[in-house]
């Protein structure tokens, strides 16, 4: 596995504690350090310190802005040598007083006071999440205002070069988790997250299956985490999303059974441990009645600790090219006539819960179906296909979005005519539009160098898939695929008594290392090529394939 391309930050959160008989913070000032001023910038690091003070509260919790530190990508220093330079106190400030009606004056402005009682200096210990030890220092007894009404006020005490330094303490309350009427925020830790293209070592917060912003958290709702899980410093992604997967560990979602819905729900549950979170159950060509029967056992469902979620259900065939059937039954192939969308439904049926169709565009009438398909917002694949690059064009022109299994089941790459290939790279796509396209990184279906290709000339579309069939986790035998028998030896399966391919039996995690290390590219691009883009294929990046705030977290995966 490739190391991470972009240097990971320090981590977001620390907590600070010191056993002193009063309370204050430590903003030294290290000598300026230079920085790369046209690097990308990021948000601004938050760290929340925490002060136990024996004399007159316990604990303290406030927050601060780091102004520098992380600000500028590169400048971060390691979290050994981590220190609060340059830091912001914007509050909120959670205090239980103890000994007396009134707090104590050095969190009060008004006039001046007398010194803090206490020695000259405390040693304060500073640790980030990992509860690692990176600073020790120390802070004198300052000055500060008596008691008033007032909202804030100004603590000085002398820093490392005897100078003054000011900082500013709110008068507001963090609330905790406990007892609240809302769902309790969760806290991972000691991770590295994937967002943005990057690997930050950032703290992610959830509540309720979606992922927070903690600056939101802590300025305006003023709470902490419930609970904290430290990530043991891995990698924390968003869960796998596989829109094309034919069954697996015996269930066969082409087969017309009384209980289709529990296959899915076995398969739903069974690859949750390969990272998948949301996946498109795919039925290959089949007679009318089986699409009749099945498709309407498969709703849209939404994942959780039961399974992954279930997308809707991707149509592969039977509107394909004979020539390019590949492990289709020839018997079962139909074309568009003249009332081509009513081919469609009298086929499969009602359209509620589908979500991909593989077509073949040089098939007459095609765009009638292209443009009727997307116009329910059914996204459109090509694939199985003949068609020449033109043709293809045209059909991304009508509405198609996805490549079905790039470079399987298709013209090859000639350079005269690169056919579907030469999507990746087409000028004559509508302003705007990208095309995507579905690669089998399984180490069978496609050589290493044709992987790398793909990858080079168009890597933000580039969507893995497993292409699975029922065999996965079964082993050596013979199982059904459809209508048809297929035989697994080893790590392959074809189509019983032939040579032919008939999809995968790799599951999704073996697919991202084999693609990281087949294309060299970096593990982030290796991880969003199976989350991020297959949701952006789907219009579904705000929920799904990212880990941004407001982003779906019913399920993450360390990796």
């Amino acid at each position: 596995m490739n190391n991470p391309t972009h240097a990971a930050a320090p981590s977001v959160v620390g907590l600070v504690n010191a056993q002193c008989p009063s309370a204050h913070r430590l903003l030294s000032r290290p000598a300026p350090r230079a920085v790369d001023t046209q690097a990308p910038r990021i948000r601004p690091r938050v760290l929340c310190l925490r002060i136990i003070c024996s004399c007159h509260f316990s604990p303290l919790d406030v927050i601060y802005k780091d102004l520098t530190r992380s600000h500028v990508r590169g400048a971060a220093l390691p979290p050994s040598s981590s220190n609060l330079s340059s830091c912001r106190l914007v509050g909120p400030v959670r205090r239980h007083w103890r000994g007396g009606a009134h707090p104590p004056a050095a969190l009060l402005a008004g006039g001046r006071g007398p010194s803090l009682p206490g020695p000259a200096l405390c040693p304060i210990k500073l640790s980030d999440v990992t509860g690692a030890r990176v600073r020790t220092a120390g802070v004198g007894a300052g000055r500060a205002g008596a008691v008033s009404g007032s909202r804030a006020a100004a603590v000085t005490w002398p820093g490392p070069s005897a100078e003054g330094h000011v900082a500013r303490l709110w008068r507001l309350t963090m609330r905790g988790g406990q007892g609240a009427a809302r769902a309790p925020v969760l806290q991972f830790t000691n991770c590295r997250i994937l967002r943005g293209g990057a690997l930050l070592r950032e703290d992610l917060w959830v509540r309720g299956g979606r992922i927070l912003d903690p600056e939101k958290l802590f300025f305006e709702e003023r709470r902490v985490a419930d609970e904290q899980r430290d990530c043991g410093g891995r990698i924390l992604a968003p869960g796998f999303i596989d829109v094309q997967i034919n069954g697996g560990f015996g269930v066969d979602f082409s087969q017309a059974t009384e209980d289709a819905g529990a296959g899915v729900a076995l398969v739903a549950r069974r690859i949750l441990s390969h990272g998948v979170t949301s996946f498109c159950p795919t039925l290959v060509t089949s007679p009318p009645e089986v699409y009749h029967q099945v498709l309407p056992q498969i709703p849209v469902k939404s994942g959780g600790a039961h399974g992954a979620g279930v997308l809707g259900v991707h149509l592969e065939g039977p509107f394909i090219s004979r020539e390019k059937r590949g492990a289709h039954p020839e018997a079962h192939l139909r074309s568009f006539e003249a009332n081509a969308f009513h081919d469609i439904l009298a086929t499969y049926g009602p359209l509620d819960n589908v979500r991909i169709v593989t077509l073949a565009p040089e098939l007459g009438r095609s765009h009638e179906v292209i443009q009727a398909l997307t116009a329910r917002g059914i996204c459109v694949s090509l694939g199985h296909s003949v068609a020449d690059l033109r043709v293809a064009e045209e059909a991304v022109r009508n509405g198609a979005t996805f490549i079905t299994h790039l470079f399987n089941a298709m013209l090859p790459f000639h350079h005269r005519d690169p056919g579907i290939v030469g999507l990746l790279t087409s000028d004559q796509l509508p302003p705007g539009r990208s095309i995507f396209y579905g690669m089998i990184a399984d180490g069978t279906h496609t050589n290493p160098a044709a992987l790398r290709m793909a990858h080079r000339a168009h890597p933000q579309g580039l969507v893995l898939v497993t292409d699975a069939v029922p065999a996965l986790g079964l082993g050596n035998g013979r199982h059904t695929l459809g209508q048809q028998e297929v035989e697994v030896n080893g790590l392959t399966a074809y189509v019983a008594g032939t040579k032919t391919l008939s999809g995968s039996i790799a599951p999704m995690d073996a697919c991202v290392r084999h693609f990281l290390q087949a294309t060299g590219c970096s593990v982030e691009s290796a991880l969003e090529a199976a989350s991020l883009h297959p949701a952006q294929l789907l219009g579904l990046e705000k929920s799904k394939g990212s880990l941004d705030f407001g982003a779906d977290a019913g399920h993450l995966h360390l990796w």
